[in-house]
């Protein structure tokens, strides 16, 4: 399998009408958006896509559409779910779909020992030939985090486990990681799955997943070019301009960056239940707040 390298990777919101149904009209403004401005490839419906808030059957139509109007970049295919066979048969629908890689994290609800996360990662990728990422993320998912040991089991079963998207900040486990996997499968990606690229890309980042380019998309792309040359000293300035603004967004979730967008001009609904968008006078202090942004002054506002 040739190696997958799918760059800076978008991330985007799933837009919702006012009966919290998918408008798929404004999904085809915030597709196209995104492809106008720096995505190398789209990653979706993510939790930032409100994927666990969808039923199994629109998280095919997302995926669907997305790879209908974004034809000259990847898409790849969150495929995350508590039950394995319910993952794999999302993972043989998306590539059947035309995705170019599928994504998962840890089983949801569940604590599993490192046992079940290899039946569970094994099940989803033995089920596709496209390149399976695995999302580790262990503040989202109870915990429940990857390890060095697990991801060689892996290689070792998957000929298509390509790389995992790293969201704990662990930076030993990423060490280790990255000197342990690429001895064994030459081009193992690490992807950050935060914007907190310099720290990751100095380990052997070669990617990123990036919410946050919903709201600066130029500001990501050139932090996610400078690390890619390598230039690490130079992306500091961009690094903590992105960390000044995920501050503002990190405590509520989708709702914020749905309210960010709204502020920038992109409006993309409410969240769908139980999620509830921010009060309007807390959105309005953080459009505020985010007019007094030096690193906005040059994002793109409106579509």
């Amino acid at each position: 399998m040739s190696a997958f390298q799918p760059g800076l990777v978008h991330t985007p919101v799933t837009p919702f009408t006012g009966d919290h149904g998918i408008d798929f009209y404004r999904l085809g403004q915030v597709i196209d958006f995104h492809r106008r401005h720096g995505a190398d490839a789209l990653a979706l419906p993510m939790h930032a896509g409100e994927s666990v808030s969808l039923s199994e059957d629109e998280k095919r139509s997302v995926l669907a559409f997305a790879i209908a109007n974004a034809p000259d970049i990847p898409v790849i295919a969150h495929v995350s779910n508590a039950g394995s066979a319910i993952a794999a048969a999302l993972a043989r629908d998306a590539e059947r779909a035309g995705a170019a890689a599928v994504v998962a994290t840890t089983p949801y609800y569940w604590t599993p020992p490192p046992a079940m996360l290899l039946e569970h990662f094994s099940a989803i990728g033995s089920a596709v030939t496209i390149p399976l990422l695995i999302y580790n993320s262990p503040d989202e998912m109870a915990g429940t985090k990857l390890t060095t040991d697990l991801a060689l089991k892996l290689i070792e079963r998957l000929p298509n486990f390509a790389g995992i998207v790293d969201l704990s900040l662990d930076w030993q486990f990423m060490i280790e990681l990255m000197t342990e996997a690429p001895r064994v499968r030459k081009n193992f990606l690490l992807l950050a799955g935060t914007e907190h690229l310099v720290s990751a890309g100095a380990i052997g980042a070669r990617g990123l997943f990036s919410p946050l380019a919903a709201i600066a998309p130029h500001l990501v792309r050139r932090l996610y070019d400078l690390c890619r040359e390598e230039k690490f000293f130079d992306a500091r300035p961009a690094q903590d301009e992105i960390a000044a603004l995920r501050q503002f967004l990190k405590a509520d979730g989708p709702a914020g960056l749905k309210a960010a967008l709204r502020a920038m001009g992109r409006d993309c609904g409410e969240p769908r239940p139980p999620l509830l968008p921010l009060a309007a006078s807390v959105q309005a202090r953080l459009a505020d707040a985010l007019s007094g942004l030096p690193a906005l002054r040059h994002e793109p506002r409106g579509w």
